[in-house]
């Protein structure tokens, strides 16, 4: 739709072949970028990367994540400082190193993906609904900060969506017991 109306549209990711294939389907107006976001150097190379591929940022994504559910008790604390680094701190760097270039912009846009689970505390996911809670409210802070300087912020919470995210996800959970109806992408 963005490519459509003209846009360019640079698309990052870690997975090359999934970057190819979201590219393929974009047509023309892809701009890829291979980056592991929790790479701090290559993260912090985003921003520029982007601006030299596409000359501006109107419209700023972050549409990234992973997942850590099940109790608490049994998660491996080395996957939920990952999921933290990459659902949180990602996030919060990649607004923060786009910030300067759209303040000078004026009229633009920040959305961030978070999640159904930001709004409703999911017994067997709290490590990842805690991560987007604070997303919802880093939104909802930035936001009060850079109006002033026309950049719109905000946020969509999709419910479950059956991805690669969430490929071994148990399947009473899938057929809606104890939570929402997923969808498949």
């Amino acid at each position: 739709m963005l490519g459509a109306a003209g846009a360019r549209v640079v698309s990052a990711d870690r997975d090359d072949a999934a970057l190819a294939s979201v590219c393929k389907q974009l047509g023309s107006a892809a701009i890829p970028l291979s980056v592991d976001l929790l790479d701090a150097i290559a993260c912090a190379a985003l921003v520029p990367r982007a601006l030299d591929a596409a000359g501006q940022i109107d419209i700023l994504h972050a549409n990234t994540g992973t997942y850590v559910g099940g109790e608490l008790v049994d998660a491996d604390s080395a996957a939920i400082d990952r999921m933290l680094n990459l659902n949180v701190n990602v996030v919060m760097k990649n607004v923060h190193d786009v910030l300067p270039h759209m303040m000078a912009r004026k009229t633009v846009d920040i959305i961030v993906t978070s999640s159904l689970a930001a709004h409703f505390p999911t017994p067997w996911e709290p490590v990842y609904a805690s991560s987007k809670w604070a997303i919802n409210c880093f939104v909802q802070t930035v936001r009060r900060q850079v109006f002033r300087h026309g950049i719109r912020a905000g946020s969509v919470s999709p419910g479950p969506v059956i991805s690669a995210l969430l490929a071994d996800w148990p399947e009473e959970k899938e057929r809606g017991e104890g939570g929402g109806q997923p969808h498949r992408a």
